[in-house]
């Protein structure tokens, strides 16, 4: 029998088992049974991305029926940060689930959603996540967004990238910013010299986008940097057109 070596080994029963065990610590009214079979019976034969939709509604079905409360819980499990310059398939990639509820069930409470953003983001990602917040909120969590892009944490400034992305991979594409960038290149714009390669991959992927949807914009906003003598600035515009000529 051929051994599975695909993500989606990592977001089955397994997972299952450990957020159950997690989030009964936090919260004693946590079927973990019911919860382990729920997704254990429904996730053979589902790739990567609807096991993780699974976990998201097998969380809405045994948490609180108040949203609030619920992403009060899954915050509780979180525990220490992560200080590591690694993404969503690393340590913390149990964290996912939890990115995915708030995307899908917290849409109407902005404040709430947008602090489990915050905080799942410094363990794992919540590029997803905000996806829906950009089209339903996009004032108001472009505000939010520009104060990540200043934060001292480093996840907080490569969601301010990440999260804008027009072509984010695995995540509907960004329409609203790509005739219209500028919203988008006012947040880029404070981390041009960001000192994390982290962060600066995402910048430069999300510049690398632009030049695919609007190359005009773009490539000028590209432009204004070229002469810039700051070294993480350079290598950010370096891996942004490392596939195109402009």
């Amino acid at each position: 029998m051929q051994k599975d070596n695909s993500i989606k080994r990592w977001f089955g029963g397994n997972l299952a088992e450990i957020l159950a065990g997690k989030i009964s610590l936090v919260y004693k009214k946590f079927d973990e049974d019911k919860y382990i079979k729920y997704v254990s019976s429904s996730c053979e034969g589902f790739e990567y991305t609807a096991r993780i939709n699974l976990h998201a509604d097998a969380l809405k079905e045994f948490l609180p029926k108040d949203y609030k409360k619920s992403a009060e819980i899954l915050l509780k499990t979180l525990g220490e940060e992560n200080l590591e310059e690694t993404g969503m398939f690393k340590n913390f990639y149990w964290v996912m689930p939890f990115a995915k509820f708030v995307e899908k069930y917290g849409l109407d409470d902005f404040e709430t959603s947008v602090l489990a953003i915050e905080e799942i983001t410094k363990r794992s990602t919540g590029e997803f996540a905000i996806r829906p917040f950009l089209k339903k909120y996009p004032k108001k969590i472009l505000a939010v967004m520009k104060k990540w892009s200043k934060s001292k944490n480093f996840h907080l400034r490569r969601l301010a990238s990440e999260g804008l992305r027009p072509k984010l991979p695995w995540a509907s594409k960004l329409e609203i910013y790509i005739e219209n960038p500028k919203p988008v290149f006012d947040i880029l714009e404070n981390l041009m010299e960001d000192e994390i390669k982290f962060v600066q991959k995402s910048v430069a992927n999300n510049l690398a986008d632009y030049l695919k949807v609007n190359k005009k914009e773009g490539a000028n906003f590209i432009a204004r940097y070229k002469k810039s003598k700051n070294k993480n600035t350079q290598w950010i515009l370096k891996h942004a057109t490392r596939k195109l000529k402009i």
